[in-house]
């Protein structure tokens, strides 16, 4: 069964073109502050919002990765119809928040990370440090 087929066999239109799904979605997140590109593509669209954040539309429903699912060791996804494009947008900018909080720690502008400074969180480098076997660390000033 296609995804535009009905279980009785009858084909339904998209509620709008993937196209313009997605654009009204890329507006909707513009006016919350965040910036997204649009892509098109074989009737899908896709709304590229950040780093292991997009939006996938096929006219019918927005789809994207809204988190990771513990129990099956594997991404979970939302969805929504197109014409809660305003309601994603919402949903879609807090992952985004959520997303800029891991990599950059407290920090949610990735324009506040300084050249040469690792833009990780800060328990991704307590980890690391934690790795580092005890001969191999530092001791007092070098």
């Amino acid at each position: 069964m296609r995804d535009n087929e009905h279980p009785n066999g009858h084909r339904h239109l998209p509620e709008a073109s993937a196209v313009e799904a997605a654009e009204r979605l890329r507006r909707a997140l513009e006016a919350l502050g965040v910036v997204a590109d649009v892509h098109d593509g074989y009737g899908l669209a896709l709304v590229s919002v950040w780093d292991g954040l997009v939006v996938w539309c096929n006219g019918d429903r927005f789809w994207w990765q809204a988190g990771w699912d513990e129990q099956w060791g594997r991404p979970a996804y939302a969805s929504r119809p197109v014409s809660g494009a305003e309601e994603v947008a919402r949903l879609v900018a807090a992952r985004c928040a959520e997303l800029r909080r891991i990599r950059f720690g407290e920090r949610t502008d990735p324009r506040q990370v300084r050249p040469g400074e690792r833009a990780e969180s800060p328990q991704a480098q307590a980890d690391e440090r934690a790795a580092i076997p005890e001969l191999e660390r530092p001791q007092g000033p070098v």
